[in-house]
């Protein structure tokens, strides 16, 4: 009598047929899945800015001015900003700050301004555009 041979192969069958099982629940289940729509607001369609909000106006030239609610606009720098807004934001801490960048300044500079005000714990900073004549 010979002895028996082990056999080193794996039976795929199975593994086939649970593929098809699961092809066929996806392809029955697809066109039943609702997909969410986002509505990302575009220029034409930006909300108006918050009456009492602090604007922080960068030039192309990269100097910075600082509108307060009711004051003058004024120059200042990178240090003088962050006192000021900081100032603001002791009175009223829930106020926001718009950074108002100007079309021909670097993207690197608003992102500069934008990390150095969440540096200094200002909550809410917002970009302004300007909506387009239509």
């Amino acid at each position: 009598m010979r002895p028996r041979r082990l056999k080193n192969e794996i039976n795929v069958v199975p593994y086939i047929d649970v593929m098809l099982v699961l092809l066929v629940i996806f392809m029955v289940t697809a066109p039943m899945m609702t997909t969410a729509s986002i509505d990302v607001p575009s220029v034409g369609k930006a909300a108006q800015p918050p009456a009492e909000a602090l604007q922080v106006i960068i030039r192309a030239d990269r100097t910075l001015a600082l509108l307060a609610p009711g004051k003058a606009e004024r120059e200042v720098d990178r240090k003088e900003l962050s006192d000021a807004i900081l100032a603001a934001q002791s009175k009223s801490p829930e106020q926001p700050v718009l950074i108002v960048g100007d079309k021909n300044v670097k993207y690197e500079a608003v992102l500069g301004i934008m990390d150095e005000l969440q540096r200094q714990q200002v909550k809410r900073i917002g970009l302004l555009v300007q909506p387009t004549g239509k």
